[in-house]
């Protein structure tokens, strides 16, 4: 399947400010890319020159092959658009302001109040389609932008931080019907939430300082992190003595940390040279020591481990 959105080289500046530097990327129908960073790294600015909203100082944004420039509307009517803050007509009703979204659209008459109908089902916002939209908590208006962006079945949608000010399970049945929609398109969400990455996306990428900087599934993103293939040991009772150099002895390890549940120590995350996998050494040594074992497991990586790594200078990560 070929790339429904294409970026290439996008840059945008404010003054001497360079907030997007040289971003180039694709994504594909079925793709849930995972648009990350730290704040000011230059996501939102990105996405609003994906949708025409900001026009870059260089480079290009292509949605079905049409320029978002050269050809705004064409490339825009394929566009699902959900930007920072969920912003809506705050003394309209969900159900009066997604009738007026589907008239700008072109919908008119019992297609539009279908699409209206069968959109606030989706979004489980029945119980509030009469209230007005400033009366409504943070996460029935981010419910009510996120409508609003899939009105018109839009094969590419673009959604910044489209679970912020949600409840557990509101975010449950945003995630879930983010990857049933992601079968038939290319979806692009900015989260500062790694476990979406977990739950939603495809591929991920990081930016920094307005660069790309990694570019990777998620499993590809965790095996860069120190924890990936670490194995977690836990104890029965105290911990056994003399157990962290006996196991900073084993081939393949190259450090031990301690876990503790408060001020209490349970057991160790023993760290594998190179992420090279040690289970099978952990576990025979466990053995041949004769520990008390409760339980041994081994940790796939972790995301904020390598998110720090690459978003923060080496000297604040000592």
């Amino acid at each position: 399947m070929g790339s429904i959105v294409e970026i290439q080289q996008l840059r945008k500046t404010f003054g001497s400010i360079v907030a997007v530097d040289q971003v180039t990327f694709t994504v594909g129908q079925g793709e849930v890319l995972g648009f990350l960073g730290p704040n000011g790294a230059g996501k939102s600015t990105t996405m609003k020159m994906i949708t025409g909203f900001l026009t870059p100082t260089s480079g290009t944004v292509k949605v079905n092959g049409f320029d978002i420039q050269a050809q705004p509307l064409d490339a825009k009517k394929s566009l699902g658009y959900l930007p920072e803050g969920a912003p809506a007509y705050s003394d309209m009703t969900p159900w009066t302001f997604l009738l007026f979204i589907g008239e700008m659209r072109g919908f008119k008459g019992e297609d539009l109040k279908r699409r209206v109908s069968d959109t606030i089902k989706k979004v489980n916002l029945e119980g509030v389609i009469g209230q007005p939209i400033e009366t409504l908590s943070k996460g029935f208006k981010r419910r009510v932008g996120l409508a609003q962006a899939i009105l018109h079945d839009p094969s590419v949608l673009i959604l910044d931080e489209p679970t912020d000010g949600l409840d557990p399970n509101q975010k449950h049945e945003v995630r879930e019907l983010i990857k049933e929609m992601a079968r038939e398109k290319a979806i692009i969400l900015s989260t500062h939430i790694l476990e979406e990455v977990h739950a939603v996306c495809t591929r991920a990428i990081i930016i920094a300082k307005g660069k790309v900087i990694t570019d990777g599934t998620p499993a590809d993103l965790e095996a860069r992190s120190r924890y990936h293939n670490a194995v977690i040991l836990r104890f029965q009772g105290a911990l056994p003595d003399g157990a962290v150099d006996v196991l900073r002895g084993v081939s393949g390890v190259k450090g031990v940390e301690e876990l503790k549940e408060g001020e209490v120590a349970q057991g160790f995350c023993v760290l594998p040279e190179g992420g090279q996998p040690i289970l099978n050494a952990i576990s025979e040594c466990a053995k041949n020591h004769h520990w008390s074992v409760a339980e041994v497991s081994v940790d796939r990586g972790q995301l904020d481990d390598v998110f720090r790594s690459l978003t923060m200078p080496a000297q604040a990560l000592t």
